[in-house]
């Protein structure tokens, strides 16, 4: 099979010093990206609309709360002209000023409660679907495209998306709302007082996407400098034993060094930039308050506007200069969620299995006659693997497949569990073809020993009953005694209950004889052995070869192998090179043609004396 593609990766929606998302990906066509994600947000639509309409309504009470002070401010100051204070005024308005702000309390909190729990939705229904699409994928896919990329769809960019939702769309809302609303209600205290507090806002727009700018390009490279160090730290630190055998730690240091070095000159230029924002935000509101300050003073002395409008107005300047910062980060949230959202959409378009049909075949008592007709297939469409490979199996009867890597030896197993569809020709079982079956059912046939000893984190006793939840514990025992892994079992500290982990001291042969142990416990009349002992040390692998020689016995399988002494009792051996048979036949047959399993056996009687 092709290699895959390891790539770093990518990572999105990481928030800069100034809290706006400054993702370095852009959308590939923004217009169709963000059409698309709108209307797969169709379904809450709804939610989405009360949430706005509770952020509207949040945000205009807390943009009446000055005007009330302001006019608070005005009744108090009566005295000023000869004229009692209003008490009862004065309660009226402060009343409706706890009123509002109160509202205003309210509504912020209903609507960061439903925009929560629909971003929450909306992520858990994003990832239920990349994880039914996995399910669809053709394994054809990942021989192109690295799990890292997959991994990061569902991690990084569905977390930008549920965080743009979450977070972004009420700061949004609310920051368009007091901006609007606040030019609106200056204009109907004072139009006068509202041109000159609208001065300044050019000035710290221009501030705002001047910083933007310039920090946005030394995120990108602090980003693009972390997902190098990382990848650094993560190679180096897991193959520390070959660099210390190579001496290569001071060159790896070195690196690390210049890495750190860029990392940090990024990284402080990017917190400088984000560290003025206030500062410079602050610097041109001040400008507001003294052109207020001035030009209200004038207009109170000639009788055109009150003290409390003033008052108003200079509250009005300091509230908003806040909302700049999120309008001006609108362009990059929203390119940073599209492009996410575009990734995942991409993603779930993939091309998937073909739907299987109704009305299936199920072999009710499987026998193993295993019939290969005139098999073609390739991985690429332009370069066929298998060509017109033709094999009889007998029930009960090994076949051991060898040959140089690149043959087409893991290819022909992958057919066998349909992991791949064929080309052309079929694959019967009992008569039956493996297209007339489910794939499900089909796979229930077969039980599997890899070369790469997966184990997932659990106890031994939940990885030995992952093919067969049913198993009893005796099956179990007998299971592990089989396979010589049982008294290792019995010295652990928990037994079949100790858990299995990264960490967990257990040796590649003790890993392989579990694995072979979980076959043997699923029982299925059929297996599949792919180079099982090919990374373990010879008295390993007899112990491996004695326990695969239990699982096998009275069973149809099939035998992939480097290791040529391991397959001379084998009834058919298959000699494969470029996706032919080149030659077929048992152990002393092939010998005896002093043809490519002669050439390929003696050489490597050859190494293994050496």
């Amino acid at each position: 099979m092709s290699e895959k593609q390891q790539n770093n990766p990518p990572r999105h929606g990481n928030r800069n010093a100034m809290g706006s998302m400054v993702g370095g990906a852009k959308a590939k066509d923004f217009k169709k990206g963000l059409k698309r994600f709108l209307k797969y947000l169709a379904p809450f639509y709804v939610g989405l609309i009360f949430s706005i309409i509770f952020a509207i309504s949040g945000t205009v009470c807390s943009i009446l709360g000055p005007k009330l002070l302001g006019d608070i401010t005005d009744v108090a100051s009566t005295p000023m002209y000869g004229i009692p204070i209003n008490y009862s005024k004065v309660t009226y308005l402060g009343i409706w000023l706890v009123c509002l702000y109160s509202c205003a309390a309210l509504f912020e909190y209903l609507q960061n409660y439903i925009t929560g729990v629909i971003s929450a939705k909306i992520g858990r229904k994003m990832r239920s679907e990349i994880s039914q699409k996995i399910d669809r994928l053709p394994l054809k896919y990942y021989d192109k495209k690295s799990y890292g990329d997959t991994l990061s769809r569902i991690t990084n960019d569905v977390d930008t998306i549920v965080q743009s939702v979450n977070q972004s769309l009420g700061q949004i809302i609310s920051a368009l709302t007091t901006v609007v609303g606040i030019i609106i209600i200056m204009f109907v205290i004072s139009w006068q007082l509202a041109l000159v507090s609208l001065i300044c806002v050019p000035l710290g727009f221009l501030f705002v996407f001047f910083i933007v700018k310039k920090s946005q390009k030394y995120y990108k490279i602090q980003q693009k400098t972390l997902g190098e160090l990382d990848g650094h730290i993560e190679e180096v630190y897991s193959n520390l034993n070959i660099v210390k055998a190579y001496n290569g730690t001071q060159k790896e240091s070195q690196k690390f060094e210049s890495l750190n070095n860029t990392l940090y000159k990024s990284g402080y230029k990017n917190q400088f930039f984000g560290s003025i924002m206030m500062p410079l935000m602050q610097f041109t509101g001040n400008f507001g308050f003294i052109a207020v300050t001035i030009v209200g003073g004038i207009l109170a002395v000639n009788g055109a506007v009150s003290i409390g409008a003033i008052m108003s107005f200079i509250l009005y300047v300091r509230i908003f200069s806040r909302p700049l910062q999120s309008i001006a980060s609108i362009a990059s949230v929203l390119q940073s969620t599209v492009a996410a959202s575009e990734r995942v959409f991409e993603f779930l378009d993939e091309e998937e299995i073909p739907k299987e049909k109704e009305c299936l075949k199920v072999l009710s008592n499987p026998e193993g006659n295993i019939s290969f007709k005139n098999v073609k297939f390739g991985y690429d469409e332009n370069k066929t693997v298998i060509k017109d490979f033709c094999l009889e199996v007998k029930a009960g009867q090994k076949v051991a497949i060898v040959g140089h890597t690149g043959a087409g030896k893991t290819t022909i197993v992958n057919l066998l569990e349909r992991f791949y569809e064929l080309d052309d020709g079929d694959i019967l079982i009992d008569g039956v073809s493996i297209k007339e079956m489910s794939r499900k059912d089909v796979r229930t046939l077969f039980g599997m020993v890899l070369q790469d000893t997966w184990l997932f984190e659990g106890t031994i006793n939940e990885n030995l009953r992952f093919g067969n939840d049913n198993a009893s514990d005796e099956e179990i025992i007998q299971a592990t005694k089989d396979a010589g892994i049982y008294d290792f079992i019995e010295k652990l500290p928990n037994k079949f209950e100790s858990t299995i982990s990264e960490n967990t001291n257990i040796s590649q042969g003790q890993k392989q004889l579990l694995t072979i142990s979980r076959a043997m416990i699923q029982n299925a009349p059929m297996m599949i052995l792919d180079e099982a002992t090919s990374s373990v040390d010879t008295r390993t692998e007899t112990l491996i070869q004695q326990a695969m020689d239990k699982l096998s016995k009275n069973k149809t399988s099939f035998v992939i192998a480097h290791r040529l002494s391991t397959i001379k009792n084998a009834d058919i051996i298959l000699v494969m090179e470029n996706g032919d048979v080149v030659e077929k036949g048992n152990h002393q047959t092939l010998l005896d043609q002093k043809g490519k399993y002669y050439q390929l056996y003696n050489s490597q009687f050859t190494d293994e004396l050496e």
